[in-house]
């Protein structure tokens, strides 16, 4: 879709300002600006990009649009179904976290109605005497309304993450790992003289490729050296070979030259949220820190599309900042982007390793792993 600023005007701006009031964010009671986006239209927008953990820089692109076509639907407006079409928005959300709060496995509340949610909620038709149809219609509803949680002592999907985690045991021979250099092809990401980050990030990315193929990992790559895809396609890809891990690789850029440092990233943010997937970038963040001597800058929940429509824990690292005069020959120095895949690859071991045998931050070695 065409996106969409300050100043623009016409009926696709119209179609946000309409979301942006429905959803309590906007007075849009003045028509002569129903149709303008003025500045008020943009703070709105900012502050519902906030909310939702994706990119806040007020604009209205194709992930912004889709997360507000998705936030003024509520449970019970519409049926919600597989059989037709992958319906997406906030009453599917609200139902995804109803079911995994009774203990239904549906994998996570992503706000997508795909087919484990479907098997999810005839699972509960069954069990409370309904058909199962996998329909949510006002029969479920009222049932949904009437039951509350099966499961206590914890969250339900933090218990079924941990355990799922433990019992894949601690060696990484036989693990599916999924390995995502952003951008590619005629999507260079930033710039910086004749360094772009495509190229810097698939270097990386074949650099830890390696190391996992040398502990017997099974390894994809979600593009090749001089092509792209999209988010989606790269989050179907970990979804369709049944990936236990995916780690996507970025360098940050800025206008100014000031910003430097590192940062992780994993689904949360919103109202549901990965829990082994803020361990593991807890971990990358830890060891990458501790291994290059890049600033610290914390790791952070985000709803991105490719943290949130993958089914497995899935960080992505910014790896620094190729505008910056600190992090930017930390970057270009080949010797570095090998040690920054050894912390990578120590992080992954110390995911599945039990408490008790996990070393400090900063101190084991691949030599160790193999």
């Amino acid at each position: 879709m065409q996106l969409l600023r300050l100043g623009e005007r016409g009926s696709a701006v119209a179609d946000v300002r309409r979301m942006l009031a429905t959803i309590g964010l906007l007075d849009n009671t003045d028509p002569l600006k129903a149709d303008v986006f003025d500045e008020p239209t943009e703070l709105a927008v900012r502050h519902f990009q906030q909310r939702r953990g994706i990119l806040v820089d007020g604009m209205v692109g194709a992930e912004t649009f889709a997360a507000l076509t998705g936030a003024h639907w509520r449970l019970g407006d519409r049926l919600l179904s597989h059989e037709k079409k992958e319906l997406s928005g906030d009453d599917v959300t609200h139902l995804q976290r109803q079911l995994l709060e009774m203990g239904y496995d549906i994998a996570r509340a992503d706000g997508y109605f795909g087919p484990r949610t479907a098997a999810g909620l005839r699972a509960f038709q069954r069990d409370v005497g309904l058909v199962a149809d996998g329909i949510c219609g006002p029969a479920t509803l009222l049932a949904l309304r009437q039951l509350g949680r099966r499961v206590t002592g914890g969250r339900p999907q933090l218990l079924r993450e941990m355990v799922a985690v433990a019992a894949a045991g601690p060696s990484l021979l036989g693990k599916r790992i999924v390995i995502d250099p952003g951008h590619g092809g005629t999507d260079t990401g930033f710039v910086y003289g004749d360094t772009s980050e495509a190229d810097l990030v698939w270097d990386l990315a074949t650099r830890f490729e390696g190391r996992l193929k040398a502990l017997g990992v099974q390894t994809w790559l979600t593009r090749g050296p001089s092509n792209t895809r999209s988010d989606t396609e790269r989050a179907g890809l970990a979804n369709d070979v049944g990936a236990d891990l995916v780690v996507s690789l970025h360098v940050d850029g800025f206008g100014s030259p000031r910003p430097h440092g590192l940062a992780v990233y994993y689904f949360g943010g919103v109202e549901a949220s990965s829990t082994m997937g803020e361990r593991l970038a807890d971990l990358v963040q830890r060891e990458l820190v501790a291994r290059t001597g890049l600033a610290d800058n914390r790791i952070h929940g985000k709803a991105w599309t490719m943290l949130r429509l993958t089914r497995m824990p899935a960080v992505r690292v910014e790896l620094g900042y190729l505008s910056s005069p600190v992090d930017r020959p930390k970057l270009l120095d080949p010797l570095f982007r090998d040690t920054v895949a050894e912390g990578l690859l120590v992080a992954v071991q110390r995911l599945y390793l039990p408490q008790a045998d996990d070393p400090p931050t900063g101190v084991m070695q691949i030599s160790a792993l193999a």
